[in-house]
């Protein structure tokens, strides 16, 4: 069972939300392989929910770009595609320097005392040894979500989740092939202090340097 990275939400949820949240999870850190089937009687039975609310998540993760049905055959979990990393990124490096800015205006908004968790969570795993890689990827997904969530704009936060989700797809199917990666993890100490502080210029400048670190590290070697 993994940790959940989800951002913090005041309202209550209803089954397909439920199932949409944890099967995106699963998807995401490739709990769920690229390319399996979706087995939904058995997923259903897993999750607690009925068949109704399962498609509902489903056809919500099919927009993710997580899942793919096709007629006859089912719905699988998609492939993970580097080559799509260079959109990707070019959406990133204009989207998440934006939302760390409006989260710096809003000192962290409603997630503000999430954010300043995940400051004494980093720090204390920055002076341990054997850093899990696992630990690293749900900390980095999480962190971008509260940032997300505290620029107060939805329509900026639902892009970014899916942006987001891909690219940890990307980070999980290439673990065993880059570099350690919780120097790039702990750049979000002083990422989130500056929103917190109402730093919006540093907080912009902080958020697309490590936009580009990922990139540069991931093309590296591929």
């Amino acid at each position: 069972m993994t940790t959940s990275v989800e951002s913090p939400d005041a309202h209550p949820e209803s089954m397909a939300d439920h199932a949409y949240r944890l099967l995106r999870q699963q998807l995401v850190l490739l709990d769920i392989a690229p390319g399996a089937p979706i087995a939904e009687n058995r997923l259903a039975a897993e999750l607690g929910v009925g068949r109704t609310p399962l498609r509902e998540a489903l056809k919500r993760l099919e927009a993710d770009h997580l899942v793919v049905t096709f007629s006859r055959r089912g719905t699988f979990a998609t492939n993970v595609d580097i080559t799509e990393l260079s959109g990707i990124s070019e959406m990133r490096q204009a989207l998440v320097p934006l939302a760390a800015r409006k989260a710096a205006q809003q000192r962290g908004g409603s997630v503000r005392g999430a954010l300043a968790e995940e400051v004494q969570r980093l720090t204390a795993l920055e002076s341990d040894s054997d850093i899990d890689a696992r630990q690293l990827l749900e900390g980095d997904l999480r962190i971008h979500r509260l940032i997300s969530r505290a620029s107060e704009n939805l329509y900026l936060e639902e892009t970014l989740v899916r942006l987001d989700s891909l690219v940890t797809r990307m980070w999980c199917a290439m673990l065993d092939r880059i570099p350690p990666m919780d120097e790039h993890v702990m750049e979000h100490v002083a990422l989130i202090e500056a929103v917190l502080g109402g730093e919006a210029e540093r907080a912009e400048e902080l958020a697309a340097g490590h936009v580009a670190h990922f990139d540069r590290v991931v093309r590296a070697v591929v």
